[in-house]
């Protein structure tokens, strides 16, 4: 008896000097609905809009897009494959209209990992300089601490670098003291979409003390809150939160399962579409001369591009966008470009900026929307 006190206390002191980021199971209804978003970008076959990470999210959730998921699948290897190879070690890169990013290599790579396809040979050395490349370009450029932790972590756990494991560990720990201290009073780190990738960093990553088990139930409570608000309408970062209600990170697939049981996802059922009132939204940008502002009727609902593109179409307004993983982004607003540290930033009157991209934030009646050239 006395022995199993023993251990009993050391299974208690060892848990604590182990406290662990743990999330709770999750309404099988919610995972699934947050799945059905993910639906119609899968159809959206062109390499502008075809974005590994939504592969690589259904594969560590338990849903499946099943034929559909496939031919994504066979979609990305066609693209991505003739752009990275052909623009590796050659200046003809074909029909890519441009360089693939740091970001869509890796999660390019992580997607066949998810279907258990090592990529090895000649092909892979190819992809894999590729990737080397674009970390000695880029690494300055870092500002994603999540995702930086969690490659950290494969490192860690690979042990391709035994000889500065202890390197590793420290860049680890330090990531890990970066986000915590980014944590907001309601819980998020940063904001609602960067927490699901830190979630995922920081369930891969124990540490001493109770610190890690408040922060982590905290942002628990924010995120499931911005769930039931419907924040999550954008397919990249419904494709990270994914993993996490389902208990996974992209650690995960350094050991796959590719043959775990998953649910086959189902279209949401269609609404009766009812009448749609017209709304309207002030759109003003302030940081040019002459400034612009001016009234737009759209559809309630509608979202900040479909703005845009009625004032284009009303004219004495021209923008620009540019696709990435996340959706478009603005690059230029009445003939001026964003400069080198300069981006269009995006406010609710009178000063409030918005978390979602253009294709994302739907305004309501009587707000006012500014475009504001911003340095950083």
């Amino acid at each position: 008896m006395r022995h199993l006190g023993a251990l009993l206390f050391l299974l208690g002191v060892l848990g604590a000097l182990a406290e662990i980021c743990e999330i709770p199971e999750v309404d099988s209804h919610l995972i699934e609905k947050l799945g059905q978003h993910l639906l119609p970008w899968m159809d959206r076959l062109s390499l502008e809009h075809l974005n590994p990470s939504i592969y690589v999210g259904l594969r560590l959730s338990s849903l499946q897009a099943g034929t559909k998921e496939e031919l994504y699948l066979h979609s990305l290897k066609l693209g991505y494959q003739q752009c990275l190879l052909g623009s590796a070690f050659s200046e003809d890169d074909g029909d890519c209209q441009s360089k693939p990013s740091m970001g869509q290599l890796a999660l390019y790579l992580l997607a066949l990992r998810a279907n258990c396809e090592f990529v090895r040979g000649h092909k892979g050395d190819k992809l894999v300089s590729q990737l080397k490349r674009f970390l000695e370009d880029e690494k300055r450029a870092i500002d994603t601490a999540a995702m930086a932790g969690l490659a950290f972590t494969c490192l860690k756990r690979s042990n391709f670098n035994p000889g500065r494991r202890q390197r590793i560990t420290m860049a680890v720990r330090t990531v890990r003291e970066k986000i915590l201290k980014a944590q907001t009073p309601e819980g998020h780190f940063g904001n609602v979409y960067s927490t699901p990738l830190a979630l995922q960093f920081l369930m891969t990553s124990p540490m001493p003390g109770a610190e890690l088990g408040t922060a982590c139930l905290k942002a628990r409570v924010a995120l499931f809150a911005s769930l039931q608000d419907g924040a999550f309408q954008n397919a990249l970062m419904i494709s990270q939160l994914l993993p996490v209600l389902n208990h996974k990170t992209y650690i995960d697939l350094i050991f796959p399962d590719c043959l775990a049981p998953r649910v086959m996802l189902e279209p949401a059922a269609e609404t009766i579409p009812q009448a749609q009132e017209i709304i309207s939204v002030t759109l003003q940008v302030l940081s040019l001369l002459p400034p612009y502002r001016q009234s737009i009727s759209v559809l309630a609902g509608s979202t900040v591009e479909d703005v845009l593109k009625k004032a284009h179409e009303l004219g004495g307004f021209t923008y620009e966008t540019q696709a990435s993983l996340s959706g478009p982004y603005l690059i230029s607003v009445m003939g001026k470009a964003a400069g080198e540290r300069e981006f269009w930033q995006l406010l609710r009157d009178p000063n409030t900026p918005l978390l979602q991209g253009i294709a994302d934030y739907r305004p309501k009646d009587g707000e006012t929307i500014e475009l504001r050239l911003v340095s950083w």
